[in-house]
């Protein structure tokens, strides 16, 4: 029995991909046509054409009325649909994970860390600023806030090397669940400094709550991606994951 058209075209588009990334299709070049690939792999060119369209929703090419596709320089996607540590993330795509620690310091939380961490008025929190890497490159600056329990942990972590969460989770401390908001900011100062970057450049900026099995608050994060390094994917349905679409609200 035929494999149903939806799972043609993923498998398609799957191919595509993989030659994307080993170089086959380096970045700038033309991805063959919609009749050439519906000949290589025996489907139709509307499977063809479906494939292609996966290919641009990822952000890996893009095309014109007419044109052939053109393969884009090729950003790291990471899936909010597993929970993995950006060290974890790293290794499975082929990078090398580093880090760079820049401040860790016990202090009062501020209003914003205190109501998403659940804290008392007047508590305090561990809080890590560290320059994230990918093969020895500046991608990310981590703004984290830890509940204390948490923080007092990351003593025990070799934070310009190690994963925070794998190494807290032998530990019994697991980050299992977390809620994500994603937006765009400018890079202020210390962005610039930190990324080697102009101040004012675009950054993708995530904020996160991360908890444990029982949902008791871990960390509060906002943590400030370069655009043209690394890019998200959700995926999402009527019957599982719902992404909601919030209104900015400048903070």
């Amino acid at each position: 029995m035929p494999a149903p058209e939806s799972t043609i075209y993923r498998d398609v588009a799957d191919r595509l991909r993989a030659a994307i990334s080993d170089g086959t299709y380096p970045p700038g070049s033309q991805l063959p046509s919609e009749s050439e690939v519906a000949e290589t792999y025996g489907i139709s060119r509307n499977t063809a054409r479906r494939s292609f369209a996966a290919l641009r929703e990822d952000g890996l090419i893009t095309s014109q009325q007419g044109a052939r596709r053109i393969v884009l320089a090729e950003p790291r996607l990471q899936n909010f649909n597993q929970l993995r540590s950006f060290s974890r993330w790293a290794r499975q795509i082929g990078e090398e994970p580093g880090g760079r620690a820049v401040r860790c310091e016990r202090r009062p939380a501020t209003a914003t860390e205190a109501e998403r961490l659940g804290l008392d008025p007047g508590g305090h929190v561990v809080h890590l600023t560290r320059v994230r890497l990918l093969s020895g490159q500046p991608v990310m600056i981590e703004r984290t806030a830890y509940v204390e329990r948490v923080g007092a942990l990351l003593g025990l972590v070799d934070l310009d090397r190690e994963s925070i969460c794998e190494r807290l989770a032998e530990h019994g401390v697991v980050f299992a669940r977390a809620e994500h908001v994603i937006d765009a900011v400018n890079a202020d100062e210390e962005d610039a400094r930190l990324l080697d970057i102009q101040p004012g450049t675009a950054l993708l900026r995530e904020r996160r709550r991360t908890a444990d099995q029982d949902g008791h608050p871990l960390e509060w994060s906002e943590d400030r991606y370069l655009g043209d390094a690394v890019a998200f994917t959700v995926q999402n349905s009527l019957a599982a994951a719902p992404l909601s679409r919030l209104r900015h609200a400048a903070r």
